[in-house]
C-alpha cells in the first residue's frame, strides 16, 4: 500500500510553501483531506494532482474578473469531484481568454493601419467636447482624462478657448478608445503614442506590450498581449491536466 503523502510532500512536489497547501485546503481548492489519529493530514495522489491543477489554473496576473471567476470555479468544481463539469468550465475559460485576445489583436490592427495613414474618421466640421463624446460613446470626463494623461492634444478655439475635435483628433480618439476597451492600460497606450509621435511606425505591437526601463508595472494591462498569451497557455494546460485526471479516475 502506498504511504500517504504529507503536507511537505505536496508542497515540495509543486514548489510552494506548506502554508500554501493549507490555504488551498481552506479556500476549497483541494478535496477533503483525511487525518490520522494524531491529526496529521493524509494526502493521496489525487490531492497532488488537484494541487497541480490549481497551480496551473490560478496563475496570474488575470486578464479580467470574469476569467478569474471561471478559473476559480473550475478548480473548486474539480475539488468537489466533478471533473467533467470542471473540464467544461476549463473550455469556457479558454474561450474567454481567446475572445479577449482576438479583441486585443483587432485593436492593434486598427492602430497599425491608422499609424500608416489610413483615415479612421471623416468628421467634416470640428466638434465641441459634448458632441465629440456622444459620437465616440464615451463621457466628457473620459476625453478630458485622456488629454490630461497626454494621450492627445486638442486644439482650442482662439475666440473662447473651447476644445475643437476635428477628424484627426476624432480618429486618434477612436484608436485610443478601442485600445482602452480591448484592455490596454493608459500607460501602455501612452508609451505607444509617444513612440508614434516621434515619427516611428514600426514594431508598434512590441512597444505597446513592452514597458520601458523607467516604468513600474502595476497591472496585467501594462503588458496586455503577453498576459493574454500566457493565460491562453494556462487554459490549454489546465484542460490537458483535467483530461489526464479523468483518464486516471477511469482506470
Amino acid at each position: 500500500m502506498t504511504r500517504p503523502l504529507r503536507t511537505s510532500d505536496i508542497a515540495k512536489a509543486v514548489g510552494v510553501h506548506p502554508n500554501t497547501v493549507r490555504l488551498y485546503e481552506v479556500w476549497g481548492f483541494l478535496p477533503t483531506i483525511p487525518r490520522n489519529a494524531s491529526g496529521y493530514r493524509l494526502f493521496t495522489e489525487a490531492h497532488l494532482n488537484q494541487m497541480r491543477l490549481a497551480r496551473t489554473a490560478l496563475q496570474g496576473p488575470w486578464p479580467g474578473r470574469s476569467i478569474k471567476r471561471v478559473a476559480l470555479a473550475l478548480v473548486r468544481q474539480a475539488a468537489s469531484g466533478d471533473l467533467g463539469g470542471a473540464l467544461e468550465q476549463a473550455y469556457i475559460y479558454l474561450s474567454r481568454v481567446r475572445a479577449e485576445r482576438a479583441q486585443s489583436e483587432a485593436a492593434v490592427e486598427l492602430l497599425e493601419r491608422w499609424a500608416h495613414g489610413i483615415a479612421t474618421d471623416a468628421t467634416a466640421q470640428p466638434l465641441l467636447i459634448g458632441p465629440a463624446a456622444e459620437l465616440l460613446g464615451v463621457t466628457r470626463d473620459m476625453l478630458r482624462n485622456w488629454e490630461r494623461n497626454g494621450l492627445i492634444q486638442v486644439p482650442r478655439d482662439p475666440r473662447n478657448g473651447y476644445r475643437l475635435y476635428g477628424a484627426a483628433e476624432i480618429g486618434r480618439l477612436r484608436v485610443i478608445r478601442m485600445l482602452s476597451r480591448a484592455g490596454y492600460s493608459t500607460m501602455a497606450i501612452l508609451r505607444m503614442l509617444l513612440y508614434l509621435d516621434q515619427g516611428s511606425r514600426e514594431n508598434l505591437r512590441a512597444v505597446l506590450d513592452t514597458p520601458g526601463p523607467d516604468e513600474d508595472i502595476y497591472s496585467a494591462a501594462d503588458q496586455w498581449l503577453s498576459t493574454l498569451v500566457a493565460q491562453e497557455q494556462h487554459a490549454v494546460d489546465t484542460i490537458a491536466q483535467l483530461e489526464e485526471m479523468i483518464r486516471k479516475r477511469q482506470e
